[in-house]
């Protein structure tokens, strides 16, 4: 099969599985499998070569927050603290951040939207309020607020895309800092503010700070799932390159064992 052939072929299964999804409004297990089958079957190169826009975001290198005086606070005790920060499908958020040094527990679950609803097949239409999220638990004495913003701002996903992630789309993959208080809002904003003057991502940043909104875990199967499925080309294309580029730009954070849930390991 030559180049254009492939390509054709790639784009015609990439547009069948986008109609297939938006019909159903809901971005099922199902139409991810059936998105995962296509890439498996034409080869991953064809497809990401094909549409590009469906790659792995590449990392971008920031300057850490002028303004961490929360986490310089928070470093004097001896209590954990919590971050929940959105940016696409948690498995590859919920990824990095197992993989950072000082970072205790990282759950994937839901946020933004009521208890009820916080279900995989609910949030999946877009319209309970959700967004995939990751509870994040850190040791302040060994990492920072700051820090874990600057990893997910650098390396976690792309906060410039207003409601979607790589392939995927909708307002439960937007890019959103849930503060867990005042001062966790007003660092988040300052440091949105700092990287916009900068230009840092030569565009607008699309990030949101939410206020006073409960996380709830995900199900059992989305816990761990990077580790547990790192051959799956979901994890292959979009996510494992996450974990490379936090190697690379945050080497003293990094570290190669992550730290599970443990959940339907």
């Amino acid at each position: 099969m030559n180049n254009k052939q492939s390509n054709h072929q790639a784009r015609a299964i990439v547009s069948a599985v986008s109609a297939a999804t938006s019909a159903s409004a809901t971005r099922s297990v199902l139409a991810r499998r059936t998105l995962l089958s296509a890439v498996a079957l034409l080869g991953g190169a064809a497809l990401w070569k094909a549409v590009p826009s469906f790659a792995a975001e590449n990392a971008v290198v920031i300057p850490a927050p002028a303004d961490d005086a929360a986490s310089a606070a928070a470093a004097s005790t001896t209590a954990p603290e919590t971050a929940v920060v959105a940016g696409g499908c948690f498995w590859g958020v919920q990824g990095v951040f197992q993989h950072v040094k000082g970072v205790t527990s990282a759950v994937s679950g839901y946020a933004g939207g009521d208890e009820k609803t916080a279900r995989y097949e609910s949030i999946g239409s877009g319209s309970t309020g959700h967004a995939e999220a990751v509870r994040i638990t850190y040791d302040p004495k060994q990492i920072s607020y700051g820090r874990i913003l600057q990893i997910y701002f650098s390396v976690a996903h792309n906060p410039t895309e207003l409601n979607r992630q790589g392939p995927d789309r909708g307002t439960q993959y937007r890019s959103t800092v849930f503060a867990q208080s005042p001062e966790q809002a007003r660092i988040a904003k300052a440091y949105i503010a700092q990287l916009d003057a900068a230009k840092t991502f030569g565009g607008p940043i699309a990030t949101t700070i939410e206020t006073q909104k409960a996380f709830f875990p995900a199900e059992g199967y989305h816990q761990d799932y990077l580790t547990r499925n790192p051959n799956q080309p979901y994890i292959v294309f979009n996510d494992l390159p996450k974990i490379e580029n936090l190697r690379k730009v945050f080497p003293d954070r990094y570290r190669a064992t992550p730290v599970l849930v443990g959940v339907g390991a």
